[in-house]
């Protein structure tokens, strides 16, 4: 099976094809045109000019996606099976134009259509070019980005149940604000990252302490707002701070890395889960991926750890068609009229 898959669901437009064999997922083209730039100015995405940029930009990175796969646009019909598409969680404007263009794409060439949620694309990177039969289940998923920190448990590559999520900012999203907070600009993830990696090198002590929040509770739940705004009144108690950026930046990291790493940690135990996977933009983090890997080693040796490429951390059309093609061979298409734009898309 072949496919072009479609991703909008905030500031990055993507296509991408891909094809599987009998236990493989192959991506022939992923085509991400970001608008990171664009929004660096007002320290965050703004919807609407989200919107207009994938209204620009989605004709021609489809064009790309198709043409850097040897495919010809009129020709598609034949050469594709199917198309998938990311219907939520997102902003809406941005998802609108996704699924509008898919829709519209598959009626054209007569191709059915698979409705694909952005949190299940996150964790299908990780079966990015793996042989499928050799990844044991259950398998426990944590998938931080910047709108989404949730850990999932899977049975097998289709079917997801949320156990735990953050009750407040997402990891993504609180990395954004401290950075914001630091004088860093946006996007905070690789700039506080970049930050902390040079105190780290200083090997000094630090004498900053922040809370580490629901640590102590037993269910598996995240919250960052709270830390968020210990940092606030750190930097305003200290009239230095200016001087010390890099080490309140690897205290934040630290402290949001640790609160990810114990908790899922501590599901991956009492759940007895065979696997743990790393998803989303966060997954990038350099800390994050060393300290899980560690973590598990040394308390879950019998655990398999599975990080997905660089490539596939951030939003991306690559993890959406490996979506689409798992659900596609499992014959779970949907109906043209049914797929709507969803912000606030369930798990199915």
């Amino acid at each position: 099976m072949k496919i072009l898959a479609i991703e909008t669901s905030c500031d990055e437009t993507a296509a991408a094809v891909a094809h599987s064999t009998a236990n493989r997922i192959i991506i022939d083209s992923n085509i991400v045109a970001s608008q990171i730039d664009i929004h660096q100015v007002f320290g965050g995405v703004v919807p609407e000019i989200a919107a207009r940029e994938h209204v620009k930009q989605i004709l021609p990175v489809i064009e790309q996606a198709l043409h850097s796969a040897g495919l010809k646009r009129l020709e598609a019909s034949h050469n594709l099976d199917g198309l998938a598409v990311t219907v939520g969680p997102g902003l809406m404007t941005s998802l609108l134009v996704g699924v509008e263009t898919a829709k519209t794409l598959a009626l054209a060439w007569n191709l059915p259509l698979i409705p694909v949620n952005h949190i299940a694309g996150h964790t299908n990177a990780n079966f990015i070019d793996r042989d499928l039969s050799s990844i044991k289940f259950p398998l426990l998923t944590l998938t931080a980005s910047g709108g989404h920190t949730n850990l999932l448990l899977m049975h097998d590559p289709l079917h997801y149940k949320i156990i735990g999520q953050t009750m407040d900012d997402a990891a993504g999203e609180a990395f954004d604000k401290a950075a914001n907070l630091l004088g860093l600009g946006y996007p905070g993830g690789p700039k506080i990252s970049m930050m902390a990696k040079k105190f780290a090198e200083q090997h000094q002590e630090t004498t900053i302490q922040l809370p580490r929040p629901m640590l102590k509770r037993t269910d598996y739940n995240f919250s960052f707002s709270g830390l968020k705004t210990a940092l606030l009144y750190k930097v305003r108690e200290d009239l230095t701070w200016q001087d010390h950026v890099a080490e309140y930046a690897y205290v934040f990291e630290k402290t949001v890395v640790e609160a990810l790493v114990r908790k899922t940690i501590k599901a991956a135990s009492d759940l007895k889960v065979k696997t743990v996977a790393l998803a989303g933009g966060v997954s990038a983090n350099e800390c994050l991926r060393s300290n899980l890997k560690a973590t598990l080693e040394q308390k879950l040796p019998q655990v398999d750890l599975l990080l997905p490429n660089m490539a596939y951390t951030t939003d991306n059309a690559a993890m959406i068609a490996t979506a689409g093609l798992l659900k596609m061979q499992a014959g779970l298409t949907q109906d043209l009229e049914q797929i709507i734009a969803q912000p606030n898309y369930s798990l199915k």
